[in-house]
């Protein structure tokens, strides 16, 4: 709708200014953000190209009421920063679900610290971790494991009732949200009632996880190995496995006109897609590199795709405004972000910041 546009362009003159002040406070942060990462150098980087962990705590909530994680109505929180993609997946699925009254969400600040995520109360975090008081998402790693090494990362799903860390690998979360909490929803949310069996349904198992593993290796993931890449020859080779996996997502969409990845029903595979996509023009293409095509000018299809996700603000309708509501507020935020994460971790602290200026609309219009 046109009456949003505005919450969707950037003003590039006057934002250059009006930037100053979250510059200074995100080169600061940045710094702290980079030596995070620094400290898993042999992990990031080992000839020349990036590395992801794995994550460390992989514990399943359940719908069986005598497991050790059972799923009851306001027993978990999941700490969140809106910026992370992986986590920007939880909240999509949350909303989707009818989960607002059943999980709680505690933000976090959207650029890191001394000791990583911490709480400002500002913009949209919270002052502190209401559980315990903490200031830091690294205290809250540590009290569930005082022996914990690893870095302190986003989404976390936290057990209030036992007081432990659950789990904190975003791809099983989601799963665990839209498949053991169903018995505490009205029936209109349920799976078996969504279109087609709902994110995850029997008879398209095989082919989400088949697009889930090659779009998380090139282009979720494969975002950052082009961007953090240290060699020419890792750059290459990860940003045109990028782009074959956006030409084949591209293909993918056109066959019978499909609205979704996977025919008229909206998938998980459309979720995981979307943190990514929704990030490309306006952070990814200039700030990591990735800038063989762009989604607006040289996928009609993905970028149709994208706009009838982000612009569907509808709170009553099936997307129940989910991918709008977790996007449109923070979307001009996103390329500052990573504008610092990429200087720090290639460069360090004294190279000078440069952040792209555009795209002027981040999101167009339908």
């Amino acid at each position: 709708p046109k009456h949003h546009l505005r919450l969707a362009t950037r003003k590039i003159p006057s934002q250059r200014y009006k930037r100053s002040a979250t510059i200074a406070e995100s080169t600061r942060t940045a710094f702290y953000y980079a030596m995070n990462l620094k400290a898993d150098e042999k992990v990031y980087h080992e000839h020349g190209r990036f590395t992801r962990p794995e994550s460390t705590f992989r514990n399943f909530v359940s719908k069986d009421a005598n497991s050790q994680f059972p799923a009851e109505a306001g027993r978990y929180a999941l700490y969140v920063t809106p910026g992370c993609p992986w986590a920007h997946r939880t909240l999509i699925v949350r909303l989707l679900k009818g989960l607002e009254s059943i999980i709680d969400v505690y933000e976090v600040h959207m650029t890191m610290g001394p000791d990583g995520w911490y709480f400002s109360g500002e913009d949209g975090s919270l002052t502190e971790d209401p559980l315990h008081g903490f200031k830091t998402l690294k205290q809250l790693y540590l009290k569930a494991d005082p022996a914990y090494t690893g870095r302190y990362t986003v989404p976390v799903l936290w057990d209030k009732k036992a007081d432990v860390l659950v789990n904190n690998e975003s791809s099983e979360i989601i799963r665990m949200m839209y498949t053991e909490f169903d018995h505490l929803l009205p029936e209109q949310l349920r799976e078996v009632s969504r279109p087609g069996g709902g994110l995850y349904p029997e008879h398209l198992r095989d082919d989400i996880d088949a697009i889930n593993d090659w779009v998380y290796h090139t282009v979720n993931n494969g975002v950052y190995k082009a961007g953090f890449a240290r060699t020419q020859e890792s750059y290459d080779e990860h940003v045109h496995a990028l782009f074959a996996s956006l030409d084949r997502l591209e293909a993918l969409l056109a066959i019978h006109g499909q609205q979704f990845l996977l025919g008229s029903q909206l998938t998980e595979a459309d979720v995981r897609l979307y943190t990514t996509l929704a990030r490309f023009d306006v952070a990814y293409h200039g700030v990591f590199m990735c800038n063989l095509k762009s989604v607006r000018h040289d996928y009609p299809q993905l970028h149709a795709w994208l706009r009838r996700l982000y612009w569907d603000g509808d709170e009553g309708g099936s997307l129940r405004g989910a991918f709008y509501r977790t996007t449109a507020p923070y979307i001009g935020r996103y390329v500052l972000g990573y504008a610092h994460a990429r200087r720090m971790i290639m460069f360090g602290e004294g190279a000078p910041l440069v952040v792209p200026a555009g795209p002027a609309v981040l999101m167009e219009t339908l």
